[in-house]
């Protein structure tokens, strides 16, 4: 393509200006999605339409104002407007149930309380290069977590839904774990993944390790499945050391929580732990070259305003595993966001 074409195809225009315009509404759909979550209103509506005046009257809404956010949202295919006044669920609304199977009602909670605040500071995050969630809030963000329960409540449920509807059977289903003894899953949180793992492979058995209070909150998960026989429960920390002895070492969405210097001390304390016969599996988006459309490409700068982490290339993660001791040995996608980036001892 010529030079001239170029900045010809770059010329704005009145519908480029649009949608420009809807994009910017963007952080009021956040909130959005968030009132209705907080609310309840999927809930009260899975059995059928509903008045405003009742949903107001059952959650202490203001009946005028509640009205408008739900005919703003069923604009958009979140509920449906049945006659005026009146609402009723669509497949998108009903994700915000809190009982449902495939529950994304922690989602919006999550993204609409302290992240939507920080995201508000982003000009200055990209002007300093640093995370501005420890500025706003006087606490690292897995410090803030740990001293707020409610808060860390909130993100370990949108952890677990955003992986158990596509992710963990997704990650489960692509790898062959069936010569495996032990696995073993750092930073797991719930160990919805291991769970779904050992589900699939009943000779494998299962190491979930995390912070104290996240395995405590763990445990009742891990009975309620029915893999507490063949799952430990270990706390501890990762930056000091992880359990040795296990044939795989998991870590999904670990190691973009962090900068370079952090996933690297994680990676070598897990080839500290690990025999030469075992395997390193991190589980993470592989960001795609170039334009191409990406969640993960918003996922890092998410990472960037609350932390010093980030998504990174298949380069990246290459150069990551070699200076933890680790050679690539293939990315495995799966069917979701998520690849498995296999590595062995070097």
């Amino acid at each position: 393509m010529s030079e001239q074409s170029t900045t010809r195809s770059a010329t704005p225009s009145p519908e480029a200006g649009q949608r420009l315009f809807e994009m910017a509404l963007g952080g009021l759909v956040t909130q959005l999605l968030y009132a209705a979550a907080k609310l309840g209103i999927a809930d009260m509506v899975k059995d059928g339409p509903q008045r405003c005046e009742d949903l107001a009257q059952a959650t202490g809404a203001h009946a005028p104002s509640l009205q408008r956010v739900l005919r703003a949202l069923a604009s958009l295919g979140v509920f449906t407007e049945v006659e005026e006044g009146r609402f009723g669920l669509t497949p998108l609304a009903a994700c915000l149930q809190a009982d449902g199977p495939d529950s994304f009602r922690a989602l919006p909670i999550y993204l609409g309380e302290e992240l939507y605040r920080t995201f508000g500071d982003l000009l200055d995050c990209v002007k300093t290069g640093e995370p501005v969630f420890d500025r706003i809030y006087g606490l690292s963000y897995f410090d803030y977590l740990g001293q707020n329960a409610e808060a860390a409540q909130v993100f370990n449920a949108a952890m677990t839904a955003l992986g158990a509807v596509a992710e963990t059977p997704a990650v489960a289903a692509a790898y062959d774990f069936a010569a495996v003894g032990t696995v073993i899953d750092i930073g797991g949180g719930q160990g919805s993944l291991l769970a779904a793992i050992l589900e699939a492979y009943p000779r494998v058995k299962g190491v979930l390790f995390d912070q104290p209070a996240v395995i405590e909150s763990a445990r009742p998960q891990i009975r309620a499945v029915g893999m507490a026989e063949r799952c430990e429960l270990v706390s501890g920390d990762f930056f000091e050391a992880v359990p040795s002895g296990a044939d795989v070492y998991l870590l999904k969405r670990i190691v973009h929580d962090w900068d370079d210097e952090g996933g690297i001390a994680i990676l070598k304390n897990c080839r500290r732990a690990m025999g030469a016969g075992g395997k390193l599996l991190v589980v993470e988006a592989v960001l795609p070259p170039g334009d191409e459309a990406s969640p993960s490409k918003l996922v890092d700068v998410v990472m960037m305003t609350i932390l010093r982490g980030r998504e990174r290339t298949a380069a990246e993660y290459r150069a990551l595993l070699q200076t933890a001791g680790f050679d690539l040995v293939r990315i495995i996608p799966t069917a979701s966001p998520m690849s498995i980036i296999e590595g062995v001892p070097a």
